[in-house]
């Protein structure tokens, strides 16, 4: 029976020291600190977007504003506003070197900045559309010109001089080319006309010449056969 009173007793939580008491009061205050921070926190992202809502409002309706810079502002601050200026349908970008300097511009969609004026911006200078401008017409201005240079430089090449004139003791008065019209074939070396190799003989005719060579053939290949013939009979 002692032994199962004491298995109770020990197993049963021992009651909080003086020490014990007191940190767990120390981590309750620190944890409504921390819970209250959060809300005051919480409170002034509410109030800070409201008041970007109110003044991204004021931006669309004045038409005389195509873009509107802001002063630098922190981290979060600038995640807002770049959300409200979105759900508004306008551009935000950020620009600076470093955290502490960052700042937000908006422009209006139909006032969007080019690739030039977003590096200026980003090289820290400011923007200027009269010198911006200037600036566009010495380009196109440029460009023409290398143009025209190009074109000069694809022209083929006139010679100077008349290569006829200048090889003349060469190839002659006249080129290869030209003279190659008057060429005329030499009969001496068997080119004969057409109408001279044309065989206008009968049938008739060409049949008896061919038997009459036969005949003479034959006869030349045996000439003692009316000889032998005789000596037979």
């Amino acid at each position: 029976m002692a032994d199962l009173l004491g298995s109770i007793l020990s197993s049963m939580e021992k009651p909080p020291t003086v020490g014990d008491q007191e940190s767990r009061r120390k981590a309750r205050e620190q944890a409504a600190r921390l819970k209250k921070m959060q809300e005051e926190e919480k409170r002034k992202k509410a109030e800070f977007r409201k008041k970007m809502e109110k003044d991204v409002s004021d931006f669309i309706q004045d038409s005389t504003l195509q873009k509107k810079k802001y002063e630098p502002m922190g981290k979060i601050e600038r995640s807002i506003l770049h959300d409200v200026a979105e759900v508004a349908g306008l551009t935000s970008f950020s620009f600076g070197e470093d955290e502490e300097s960052r700042y937000v511009m908006l422009f209006k969609k139909e006032f969007a900045p080019s690739d030039e004026e977003l590096e200026a911006y980003r090289k820290g200078e400011e923007w200027d559309q009269a010198k911006a401008e200037e600036r566009r017409k010495l380009r196109e201005q440029a460009a023409l010109e290398e143009e025209a240079v190009s074109q000069t430089q694809k022209r083929p090449a006139s010679p100077s001089s008349n290569y006829r004139d200048k090889y003349s003791h060469l190839i002659g008065t006249s080129a290869a080319k030209d003279a190659a019209h008057t060429l005329e074939a030499n009969r001496a070396y068997g080119c004969v006309p057409v109408a001279n190799k044309r065989d206008t003989r009968s049938i008739e005719e060409a049949m008896n010449e061919i038997r009459a060579k036969k005949r003479l053939k034959k006869g030349e290949e045996d000439p003692g056969t009316s000889s032998s013939g005789g000596g037979k009979l």
